[in-house]
């Protein structure tokens, strides 16, 4: 067993972290954990400042490691409330918007008055008195609207790290440091630098601030399927005990408990219904618009609504064990998860930092070495603005808000994204395996043809086909069997009933010897099929089984039954191969079979009678031929060949080992969802790019511009205000960049 599936098996924990703000603090947040004994591993979520941890680390001990470090956590149990949540949101939005009020009420009067002269010259008598005052004010609009900046880079510096809040410290601190020294020795420093900068500093924490809290709205909304998801489970459950009917709180429902669920009412928890018959809107767990009918023994599920009727269900699955909290907890994992293309930005953001910090210093000596009078001044002022300008906020958001966004929007289609590395491989790959039962076909047979000879009518086939399979357990009986009930046939009583296993039935219906079943039951009691041999085999090449039946040592009919491809399974594979994608069918059914529903399905490559630990052997052998491979299957015998694959697609109507063996689960069941998948894959991953490139463009030209690069040739400097706005809308813009994903076509043809 490996390090991954030890891993995945430990008590997951997730935790709410306060005070990340740029791809450095996933470092922090990360290492600080990582230090608690009992951490196995740490998964986190910049984009919605959340952490999973797994293993049995002690809950406090966690909070006080991140304490340490400059931040701080709470446990999240449960399916927590989303209005909470979105209240937690909301509160650190104002919080952010009264800090960027404050450092602004301050900062633009200051910028207006210096512009205009309205102040006093330092200097003066008149000036020293109104700069000190300026001084303290600018001091408590550094405490209030930037205290967290400076907190979080001490602790950082006490364990040798940095992060965007080092540079933003050392900027903002920078500007009131110099600015004071400016007060008290404006007559020792040339006449150009005796310049105060208090206003730099409260403007530069103003657009922070103000940048922080647009990027927080920005976030919220990209949280919005988890929230809707969890708002889907209701806070109370109507259970019957002692023949009462009483309204408890979810978390009371008890295991195999009987619960009523009316018309219009969210099903509480996962069950099996007792009595009682309705029609249940699923879309918000499958997509599927249409509601499923239930009665007695139907499976239900937590979140979705019951439309009409009242029904008696038992509960199977409760708390995290409900089908809804295994999607949410999909779904977080997903978002949590990065895809290869992040680890680029992550390599870069670590050594981000204390580059910009040795640039700014190397841009600190060449201008007060060769730069033209006052040089201090110029050298100050072009150091600061390179701290302020490269605060990589961009850089960390770039790939975690792309990816929250996108499982998001997936998980609102239908398509349960379990692991982010499938989001970067679905859009690469070059063929694709489908497995035929569930897959392509639906899974269910049901009746094909019937075929009456001589006076007999199809009715009265199907009638004594149905009436000898009334008493047998054969898969194929039901669909028979249904059949009849459709046409509201009347079944005859059946009298010596006998199965003959692998051939068939023989029983007497009103004192008539009939059987029903293949060639080898009529060859074993001396009945001649010969005229009928060409229609058998025409309907076995049409993917069918067809069975005889004979009354009186006389053939009278043919029934056959098949199980139908998916309504869109042959529009899904057309539009697979318009994207060039190589389409096999592997099943361990009989080549002919599995070649006639191919041919329906429009699959020209079939492999047939293949070992269910033969299947993963297939996936493996076109991977070293070079193709990218994903496979499509639901049963316990795709598992293998699902976790072999480079991205495995499990049916969501499926066995629960397959769906865990997968990377994405389509919820429907349908296939149209694997395009729409590759199509998102791609999506996103451009996405993904266009962020990146935007914030290395971003850093790239403007740290070299705020060193001064451009005074020189154009007598250009960058205003350290000027650079504070930049660098926080930069943030903003990579967040609205991601959330292009909610309403951009996807492109299936």
């Amino acid at each position: 067993m490996n390090a991954e599936q030890v891993t995945s098996q430990s008590p997951e924990i997730r935790l709410s972290i306060l005070g990340m703000r740029c791809a450095g603090c996933v470092s922090a947040v990360e290492v600080a954990l990582q230090a608690v004994p009992g951490v196995a591993s740490v998964a986190v979520n910049f984009a919605d400042h959340s952490a999973t941890v797994t293993g049995n680390p002690d809950h406090q001990a966690m909070k006080q490691a991140l304490k340490q470090a400059g931040y701080d956590g709470a446990v999240m149990e449960g399916l927590e409330d989303p209005s909470e949540e979105e209240k937690q949101e909301e509160e650190r939005y104002r919080d952010l918007i009264r800090k960027a009020a404050v450092a602004g009420g301050l900062g633009l009067p200051l910028m207006l008055g210096a512009h205009l002269d309205w102040f006093p010259a330092i200097g003066s008598s008149a000036g020293t008195a109104f700069w000190s005052d300026v001084a303290l004010l600018t001091l408590a609009v550094l405490y209030y609207s930037g205290g967290h900046f400076f907190h979080s880079a001490l602790k950082l510096l006490l364990l040798k790290q940095a992060n965007m809040d080092t540079l933003i410290a050392l900027g903002t601190g920078s500007a009131w440091f110099y600015s004071c020294i400016v007060i008290d020795y404006s007559s020792q420093l040339p006449p150009l630098s005796a310049h105060a900068y208090f206003e730099a500093s409260a403007v530069i924490l103003a657009f922070i601030n103000l940048g922080g809290a647009l990027e927080t709205r920005a976030r919220g909304k990209t949280s919005a399927a988890i929230r809707a998801l969890i708002g889907l489970q209701p806070r109370t459950a109507r259970v019957v005990r002692d023949g009462q009917e009483i309204d408890i709180p979810i978390e009371q429902v008890g295991l195999s408990e009987t619960l009523r669920v009316r018309p219009g009412e969210k099903i509480p928890v996962d069950g099996l219904v007792l009595e009682g018959h309705s029609n249940v809107d699923e879309s918000m767990l499958t997509g599927e618009a249409m509601p499923v009918e239930k009665a007695a023994g139907a499976s239900v599920a937590a979140g979705t609504i019951n439309q009409q009727g009242s029904f008696l269900f038992s509960a199977t699955r409760i708390g995290r064990d409900t089908a809804l909290a295994q999607i949410i907890q999909s779904v977080r994992q997903a978002q949590n998860s990065k895809p290869a293309i992040a680890r680029l930005a992550d390599k870069i953001s670590a050594v981000f930092v204390p580059t910009v910090v040795g640039i700014s210093i190397l841009t600190f000596l060449v201008w007060w070495i060769f730069g033209p009078d006052p040089a201090f001044g110029y050298a100050f002022v072009t150091s600061m603005t390179v701290l302020v300008i490269a605060c990589p906020c961009a850089l960390g958001l770039a790939t975690p808000i792309s990816v929250m966004v996108a499982v998001g929007r997936a998980a609102q289609m239908g398509i349960l994204i379990r692991k982010g590395e499938a989001l970067q491989s679905a859009g690469k790959l070059t063929c694709l395996i489908l497995d035929k039962t569930g897959t392509v076909t639906a899974g269910k047979p049901s009746l094909a043809e019937v075929i009456a000879f001589g006076d007999d009518d199809v009715d009265r086939v199907l009638q004594y086909a149905a009436s000898l399979e009334s008493g047998s357990e054969h898969p194929l009986a039901a669909a028979i069997l249904a059949a009849a009930g459709q046409k509201q046939l009347t079944l005859d009583k059946v009298r010596k009933f006998q199965a003959v296993a692998g051939h068939g039935i023989v029983g007497r219906i009103a004192d008539r010897q009939c059987l029903f079943g293949n060639a080898a039951l009529l060859a074993e009691h001396g009945i001649d099929d010969s005229g009928h041999r060409d229609k058998m085999a025409e309907l076995s090449a049409k993917g069918q089984t067809p069975m005889f039946l004979a009354i009186e040592n006389q053939v009278v009919g043919i029934v056959s039954v098949a199980d139908p491809i998916k309504p869109d399974s042959a529009l899904a594979v057309r539009q697979l191969r318009q994207r060039g994608i190589r389409v096999l069918m592997v099943t361990g059914d009989n080549d002919i079979t599995a070649r006639a529903i191919a041919g329906q399905a429009g699959i020209e490559e079939v492999r047939a009678q293949v070992l269910p630990q033969d299947k993963a052997a297939v996936v493996k052998a076109l991977q070293q031929q070079g193709e990218v491979v994903g496979m499509v299957g639901d049963g316990i015998n795709d598992a293998p060949a699902l976790a072999q694959a480079d991205v495995g697609f499990a049916i969501g109507t499926g066995t629960d080992v397959a769906i865990e063996s997968a990377d994405i689960v389509l919820l429907q069941g349908s296939l149209m969802k694997v395009p729409e998948a590759m199509a998102l894959s791609k999506l996103t991953i451009s996405n993904i790019k266009q962020n990146l490139l935007g914030a290395f463009f971003y850093n790239t030209v403007g740290i070299p511009v705020a060193a001064g690069l451009l005074y020189p040739l154009f007598g250009i400097l960058l205003n350290p205000m000027i650079a504070g706005a930049a660098m926080a809308m930069s943030s903003v813009t990579v967040v609205s960049n991601a959330n292009r994903l909610r309403w951009i076509k996807l492109d299936t043809e």
